[in-house]
């Protein structure tokens, strides 16, 4: 395995990653929460863009992987202003940003800060607003009031360890939401979503399509593949969806 290089954010968090030259638009991998970029879509992806001589660009958040700082004292922000470090050190013109679950609401917030760079978008499993919308709006009165006291509430997850959700996080993610006012996305949008996703539902899905202002932008919905979206059929989609916003963004 290659070891990774690191790139020290103007915020002081040092972050590991893995580029790989080649021809624009710059394929830019956007991980989930507590996922990191050993993950089998984001290896599986760099090397099918190798394959294409396409340049390529996959890290891991502050608080994840290889990256400095611990999961529990990151927020959305964070993570975010990690995401613009990366790409605005690391990679050359135009980007086509694929995002998985929260990478796909930093691949909006990254649309968002940079928009004239952004030549196409491809989510997976999109999880938008997911601080505001799935943890505070299921916390119970009891999980509320521990987030004042105790700072945090414990969340059981079905495909990993339970997650540490801190105040800080739900806090920093009110101002970071994306389905509440205009989101223009003036470029090629490819949305891929499992039915039998037990993260993220096909009602996010369908609401980020509905919201976005987009001229070119579908969802696919996929009966029976789960939130990981990681088998050998979503992997050939996930291809098929970059290849397609990449033929658009040319």
């Amino acid at each position: 395995m290659t070891e990774p290089a690191f790139l020290e954010t103007p915020q002081g968090r040092r972050i590991a990653y893995h580029m790989t030259k080649g021809n624009g638009p710059c394929i830019v991998f956007l991980g989930g929460l507590k996922s990191d970029m050993q993950g089998t879509k984001a290896v599986h992806l760099e090397d099918w863009a190798k394959s294409r001589g396409q340049a390529f660009l996959r890290f891991d958040y502050s608080g994840h992987g290889e990256s400095s700082g611990t999961f529990e004292e990151g927020c959305i922000g964070d993570w975010a202003e990690d995401t613009l470090a990366a790409v605005t050190a690391l990679a050359e013109g135009p980007l086509v940003v694929v995002g998985s679950s929260m990478g796909g609401w930093q691949a909006l917030l990254l649309a968002r800060a940079i928009p004239a760079r952004i030549a196409g978008m491809v989510t997976i499993a999109a999880a938008p607003d997911f601080t505001e919308d799935g943890y505070w709006a299921s916390f119970t009165d009891a999980q509320k009031q521990d987030l004042e006291t105790v700072g945090h509430v414990e969340l059981p997850s079905d495909y990993m360890e339970p997650y540490i959700i801190s105040k800080r996080m739900i806090e920093d993610g009110r101002t970071r939401l994306v389905l509440r006012q205009h989101l223009s996305l003036p470029f090629p949008v490819r949305c891929l979503q499992g039915t039998d996703d037990t993260a993220v539902s096909t009602e996010t899905a369908l609401r980020l399509l509905e919201h976005a202002e987009c001229p070119d932008m579908r969802l696919t919905l996929v009966k029976g593949a789960d939130h990981r979206f990681s088998d050998g059929p979503s992997l050939a989609l996930i291809e098929a969806a970059v290849a397609d916003v990449l033929n658009g963004a040319d």
